[in-house]
């Protein structure tokens, strides 16, 4: 692709991070106010039962009153009347308090300060009835307190109560009513409130949806157009790659046809797995001088008598055996004379139960020295040599940075499943039932979350904006903040001389990788709890310490890792310090804990 194809993909995908951000936001934003104003109502509403029940309570309570009262007139037992007495007075206490919460409120109750005028002026209308069935009560009270008081005395104060409880009562009923109709309004003002708030982020993902996540959908389906013509193109690589291994078996079965014709014209020998001699050349024989042997030999002591040397050649045919090699081995004549074989190892099947070793050399003696005194004068070049190659190494660090900044691309798309499921969700809600649409609401709130949360997820460990735009010290302070909070460790970044000068480019984001690498190193394999990433500098020197807790390893048993993300990881951190001139230190315990150490020159 050409440098102005690059730049306008660029382009296309800030575009699109910058309005998925704003929808993001402006999903984030109608949640919270929904939440914001259906709470406040909540809140409002959350007294309306109890006002309700202590309103409905006075209507039972004036009956209650009443038939205790009535009861006095066909009461004359001493005894009854005392407890009748108490009855009343209990009764109206709880009576009058509840009248005068239901007004002015009252917080033991549960009952609001705040009444509609409608409620305001019902009060108004019973307050005459209250206040004379009230004295009425108080009077029968106290004249109750005198133990000879007659039936006669009572009955005008009786008749107070009965002709006004039924007044009492109508109005009474009322108000329920008022607070109940109230309580109804205020529930349909929170449906309709709902409903709103509804069509509101409906229309936010409709939005995203249609200029966001189909283009985005549409990316993945070129990408995995891409996928499947690289998965078609390897396949026929593969096929190729087998018919190649045919023709090799059938060149080495061709080389026992060359067999007599190498041992004349060739250094040429046959050996067994183990080394053992099974059959060796003339030419071979006359340039060692050797007479025929008849007891077993093996290989390596015809080559040399030198033990070091023999040492050396043994290791190559053990290691090698079964993969075959090909280089230069120093070799030892009789008179204890040096000279250099240039030597191939190559296993071969003479039959299906038996494996041997062909050995082909040649002598390069005299091209050794030539190749020395080559070395030598070529010594000059090895400068000019190396500054190239660190422009290669160059190129190739920038290629997979931008390889990253791809990937990033399709992780970021790569949500295109979840979003199909949402437009099912979307597309399955009926307005009309409330219930359930406010249900599915809730999930598709749920759903909203898990793929920011997603997005987040997949795409933080790529290119960091704050590298290239700040530098690296709050890209590594948005790193270690970003991966506490994912992962749910104590990850904490101490800057202790207050570092904060750009670097070149390219040495920024190498200290952000071997960085990053160590820092996931300490959460996937140490199972640290806190990780501490100090940066400390001089006049010429970086510095940058990652320390765990975790349960720590022997460092000497990373290099002979050949696979695995831990030999790997910590070969490109070499490679990546070694590209920038830095040295990389580490140090590690069983059960003490991890600390890798950066000094990069600046």
């Amino acid at each position: 692709m050409t440098k102005n194809g690059n730049s306008l993909d660029q382009r296309t995908f800030n575009k699109l991070s910058r309005l998925y951000i704003i929808a993001l936001s402006a999903i984030a934003f109608s949640v919270i106010i929904s939440q914001v104003l259906v709470r406040n109502h909540l809140e409002t509403q959350k007294s309306d039962s109890t006002v309700i029940n202590v309103a409905g309570r006075q209507r039972m309570l004036s009956q209650k009153l009443t038939k205790e009262i009535v009861s006095l007139l066909v009461s004359s037992d001493e005894k009854n009347r005392i407890l009748l007495k108490n009855k009343i007075t209990a009764t109206l206490h709880l009576w009058e308090l509840s009248h005068n919460s239901l007004q002015k409120g009252n917080d033991s109750l549960g009952l609001p300060k705040q009444n509609s005028d409608n409620i305001k002026n019902k009060f108004i209308a019973i307050n005459p009835v209250f206040d004379t069935i009230q004295k009425a009560s108080k009077s029968i009270i106290n004249k109750l307190e005198n133990s000879n008081v007659s039936n006669d005395e009572l009955t005008s104060e009786i008749k107070k109560v009965t002709n006004n409880e039924g007044a009492f009562l109508l109005i009474m009923d009322e108000i329920v009513n008022q607070y109940d109709l109230e309580a109804e309004e205020k529930v349909v003002w929170l449906r309709k409130l709902e409903v709103t708030l509804m069509g509101l982020t409906l229309l936010i993902l409709l939005g995203e949806l249609l200029f966001i996540f189909w283009p985005a959908a549409k990316s993945v389906k070129a990408t995995l157009s891409d996928l499947l013509f690289a998965e078609k193109k390897a396949k026929k690589m593969a096929f190729d790659a087998d018919e190649l291994s045919l023709s090799k078996e059938k060149s080495i079965k061709e080389l026992r046809a060359l067999s007599h014709a190498m041992d004349e014209t060739l250094l040429f020998a046959r050996v067994s797995p183990s080394g053992s001699l099974i059959h060796i050349g003339n030419k071979f024989s006359r340039l060692f001088r050797l007479s025929k042997i008849k007891k077993e030999v093996f290989f390596w002591h015809v080559l040399s008598s030198n033990e070091n040397e023999q040492l050396l050649i043994e290791d190559l045919i053990n290691k090698h055996k079964k993969t075959g090699w090909q280089g230069e081995v120093k070799a030892t004549i009789k008179g204890d004379i040096d000279i250099w074989l240039e030597m191939s190892l190559v296993p071969y099947r003479p039959t299906e139960d038996r494996s041997e070793l062909l050995i082909i050399a040649s002598e390069i003696t005299e091209r050794k020295a030539a190749q020395t005194e080559i070395e030598r004068l070529t010594k000059a070049n090895f400068e000019e040599k190396m500054s190239q190659q660190k422009i290669i190494s160059s190129k190739i660090i920038e290629n997979q940075e931008k390889e990253q900044n791809r990937i990033a691309k399709d992780v970021h798309d790569g949500i295109g499943q979840m979003l199909t499921g949402l437009k099912y969700n979307l597309e399955s809600i009926n307005m009309n039932d409330i219930e359930k649409t406010t249900s599915k609401i809730e999930h598709l709130k749920e759903l909203t979350t898990n793929i920011i949360k997603g997005v987040r997820t997949a795409t933080f460990n790529l290119t960091p904006p704050e590298l290239s735009d700040h530098g690296i010290v709050p890209a590594i302070t948005k790193l270690t903040q970003e991966l506490g909070r994912l992962t749910g460790k104590e990850i904490m970044f101490y800057n202790k001389t207050g570092f904060n000068d750009r670097l070149d480019s390219l040495v920024e984001i190498n200290i952000y990788r071997i960085t990053q690498e160590a820092i996931n190193n300490a959460i996937k394999y140490a199972d640290s709890s806190h990780i501490l990433v100090s940066l400390s500098h001089s006049k010429n020197i970086l510095s940058i310490v990652i320390d765990d807790d975790g349960q720590g390893f022997e460092p000497s048993k990373v290099k002979k890792v050949k696979n695995g993300d831990g030999g790997m990881g910590m070969t490109f951190m070499k490679e990546r310090i070694k590209y920038i001139e830095g040295r990389l230190f580490l140090n590690s315990e069983l059960g003490k804990g991890t600390r890798v150490t950066l000094n990069i020159p600046i």
